[in-house]
């Protein structure tokens, strides 16, 4: 066992006589040593109510026969971080998670990892994580939380809070209706509601493989969530005894399979980025190319909150992902027959006689939209790309043409919006915002609930070299790459000059002449880092480009 460095041998009595001070029996000291890496935290809904899935994990681990570890693993909530300078760090958080969880095994030599996760970039770096060791893993995300009820309306994050700012400040709804939104939005532990990128991400694990079959949809708050953390523990033993590790699971075959049901659920386009970046981590060769090449044959199938009312809940009633991969199996012949950490093949789950809700996953003969849920543009604005949400577009907004009213930063784009300085017909271009200009390439979610908020979600465009939440929707393309400060065409807009997005035909072009461009981009010098020391710093110097994953291996 990788374990017995640290514990076999004469000269490893120091290091016994310290695991004895932890508690371990000498019973117990030859077992595999089984790290839990939890990621719970009082401060994020989506963590708070992990202690219980500890103590299921920990118990499955010792069923299994091994020795379970807990340690902890940093989290952040991207709601309460959204829209002020704590968002800086939540991308750059995806990082740090795969390296403590890399300095942690590593150092203390263990046989392998239960990786217990729930939200935006919790998940991905601790696959990242898992595929950089290499060493037998599972991973266990804690669920969704309830639907919220106002007056008997459904509520989710999104739809109770950010977009009733707008409501409220447009005078359609009164304080207390605020007020009682505000309450009631959030009525549990677990990932916010809807398919944004806390739920995208644990579905995409789940189609991948490295969780069991219906962890992504079970809610945070049931017995069944329980029941599958108290299995990964289990199961974590044999896949050590198996010698079954990340990197016969997250293949380029399987990565395409996450990618072709994200395109059909209509996921969050924060999980291209992390996508890319766990491809980069497995040394699998995923890009753009593959998203493009997949967008043209995978129709959306599922449509939740934030673009429709249904949410989690309501995909895991309609038979969850195991349904989606049994609807798809069957239509799309781009998918492969991997299999994952519960030993069953895609193929396997597919054919195995599972209930399926027709009415939330559709067939793939009478799709949603032929349209894909999520999609790269090119054009002179992006000749290395942007991404949308296709899914969170209306249909009248799909080839847009506009004017540029020009923000060098989420606070002053917001300011505008909330002054009713944005109207009809503009295209708002919020730049200095991605990956080194932020740094961190923050998310918008802000500005575009706004937006929508405010009525304006099918008059208005927002683009930025930024990022959006997977609560977005409305015609708002991200990733804008080049990004300003590695001299990207967004970098050089005026306020004024035509925009076009064309959605079908994969293009956003800046309507202004080329010989125009390029003298502006002679005299074209970007803004220095907004930070100057700490971690941010450490990261502005090393991230790549969204359209690599914005990742910081080097």
């Amino acid at each position: 066992m990788r374990s017995d460095e640290i514990k076999k041998g004469l000269e490893r009595t120091p290091h016994r006589s310290l695991l004895y001070g932890t508690g371990v029996s000498e019973q117990q000291m030859d077992k595999r040593f089984i790290g839990i890496a939890s990621s719970f935290s009082d401060l994020v809904p989506g963590h708070s109510g992990m202690r219980d899935l500890e103590r299921q994990i920990e118990k499955g681990i010792h069923t299994g026969g091994g020795q379970a570890f807990i340690f902890g693993v940093p989290a952040i909530c991207d709601g309460i971080a959204m829209g002020h300078s704590g968002m800086n760090y939540s991308l750059p958080s995806r990082d740090l998670i795969a390296d403590c969880i890399e300095s942690v095994a590593t150092a203390h030599k263990l046989d392998g990892l239960v990786l217990l996760t729930n939200c935006d970039k919790i998940t991905p770096g601790m696959i990242m994580a898992a595929a950089r060791l290499d060493i037998p893993c599972i991973v266990v995300t804690a669920g969704p939380m309830q639907d919220g009820k106002c007056h008997n309306n459904t509520l989710t994050m999104i739809r109770g809070t950010f977009e009733a700012i707008g409501k409220f400040s447009n005078g359609e709804i009164d304080e207390k209706t605020l007020k009682e939104m505000e309450i009631t939005s959030c009525p549990s532990a677990g990932a916010c509601q809807g398919l944004y990128t806390a739920n995208t991400m644990a579905c995409l694990t789940e189609v991948m493989g490295m969780s069991l079959p219906y962890c992504a949809t079970a809610s945070a708050v049931s017995a069944k969530t329980k029941r599958i953390a108290f299995d990964s523990g289990v199961i974590i033993n044999e896949l050590i005894e198996k010698d079954i590790r990340p990197s016969s699971i997250i293949t380029r075959e399987s990565i395409r399979n996450a990618i072709i049901a994200d395109l059909a659920m209509g996921g969050s386009t924060n999980s291209i980025l992390h996508l890319l970046a766990i491809a980069n981590e497995a040394g699998v060769d995923i890009t753009l190319k593959d998203f493009e090449e997949l967008s043209f044959k995978v129709p959306q199938i599922i449509k939740l909150d934030p673009s429709a009312a249904m949410t989690m809940t309501d995909l895991d009633n309609a038979g969850g992902i195991p349904a989606v991969i049994k609807t798809l199996w069957c239509s799309i012949k781009e998918l492969t027959d991997t299999k994952g950490v519960s030993g069953l093949k895609l193929s396997q789950i597919a054919q195995s006689d599972i209930w399926c809700d027709n009415a939330v996953i559709r067939p793939v003969s009478s799709p949603v939209t032929s349209n894909p849920g999520l999609a790269v543009l090119h054009g002179n604005l992006a000749p290395d790309g942007a991404v949308v949400k296709i899914s969170g577009v209306e249909k009248e907004c799909l080839e847009f043409t506009g004017h540029a009213k020009t923000f060098n930063s989420e606070e002053d784009a917001m300011k505008a919006i909330m002054e009713d300085k944005i109207t009809a017909g503009d295209v708002v271009v919020i730049r200095y915002e991605g990956p080194k200009g932020g740094p961190g390439m923050r998310e918008m979610l802000s500005p575009t609930s706004a937006i929508v908020g405010k009525g304006l979600g099918s008059k208005v465009a927002l683009i930025t070299d930024g990022r959006f939440s997977g609560g977005t929707r409305g015609l708002c393309i991200g990733h804008i790459c080049p990004e300003a400060p590695a001299g990207g065409v967004i970098g050089v807009i005026k306020d004024g000059d035509e925009i076009y997005i064309n959605i079908p035909k994969r293009e956003i072009t800046l309507k202004v002449d080329e010989n125009e461009i390029n003298e502006r981009m002679k005299t074209f010098t970007p803004r220095p880092s907004k930070v100057r020391k700490g971690y941010l710093k450490r990261y502005s110097a090393v991230v790549s480009s969204s359209d690599k994953g914005a990742i910081t291996s080097i």
